[in-house]
């Protein structure tokens, strides 16, 4: 049954859509509460009915829609600065994560990498999510749960630097200031053809971390930054934007090509 066929239930989020306005995702849940931007909302009458369908809240129609990543990302809240989306999408090629896959991640921060490694790996899949603070690990929680797969996510707190837990992994995502230090951790945690990818904001750190990586058993190894530059599209042509998202972070991919020692 695809998406669009499938009844809106209770305890997902929707979405409720109206042109030229903005979308906040909404959990839905019986009965009457108080909604920032709505006032008192009853979504009773939603559950059930599928997207698409038109739902009236205080005398306005909405379109039904589920949310997409895009619109969770969009609203995630930012305890930590998150990794972008146009970095996270060429990360997930860089890991080949795939449906199936089995991720460490580290560190979980605001979970909002978290989300794009569960939606990609899919119900079949795992990510384990590594953290030394409690309360990012706390908020992640409660998002990916709003977004529905904390299903497919193990939290583990603590330091990652002194081992993983896990074995034969498809992949390992670093997302800390040090991704050096954790590479002996890597080499036992990830098999043999599986991808390394780290997140790293500074030159000085992503130097040290891929000639750490180029010691070890490795190959492939890749580095990058990503820039992103919007375009205007209007009635009288297409112009780039004055303004782009420039250097958010540098991105370093590489393959496990030997066994661990």
């Amino acid at each position: 049954m695809s998406g669009s066929d499938r009844p809106l239930s209770e305890g997902e989020p929707i979405l409720l859509y109206r042109k030229g306005e903005r979308s906040i995702p909404l959990s839905l849940v019986a009965g009457k509460r108080v909604v920032q931007g709505f006032g008192v909302v009853d979504l009773t009458p939603a559950i059930g009915l599928r997207e698409g369908d038109t739902l009236t809240v205080a005398g306005t129609p909405y379109t039904l829609l589920r949310p997409s990543l895009r619109d969770l990302i969009a609203t995630w809240p930012r305890a930590t600065q998150i990794v972008t989306p146009k970095d996270a999408g060429y990360l997930l090629y860089l890991a080949n994560v795939s449906p199936g896959s089995v991720v460490i991640e580290t560190g979980t921060g605001s979970g909002a990498l978290t989300l794009f490694l569960a939606r990609a790996v899919g119900a079949d899949g795992r990510v384990i999510t590594y953290d030394r603070r409690p309360e990012h690990q706390k908020v992640a929680r409660e998002r990916l749960a709003f977004a529905g797969v904390a299903d497919r996510v193990t939290f583990r707190e603590g330091d990652a630097a002194a081992g993983f837990q896990e074995s034969a992994v498809d992949a390992v995502v670093l997302d800390v200031p040090e991704p050096w230090a954790l590479l002996p951790a890597v080499v036992q945690a990830l098999r043999t053809g599986g991808s390394l990818v780290t997140y790293t904001p500074t030159y000085n750190q992503l130097e040290r971390t891929v000639r750490a990586i180029r010691e070890g058993p490795f190959g492939e190894v890749t580095a990058l930054e990503l820039i992103e530059r919007p375009l205007h599209v209007g009635e009288g042509g297409t112009r780039p934007s004055f303004e782009m998202l420039g250097h958010t972070g540098f991105l370093a991919g590489a393959r496990k090509v030997a066994s661990a020692p």
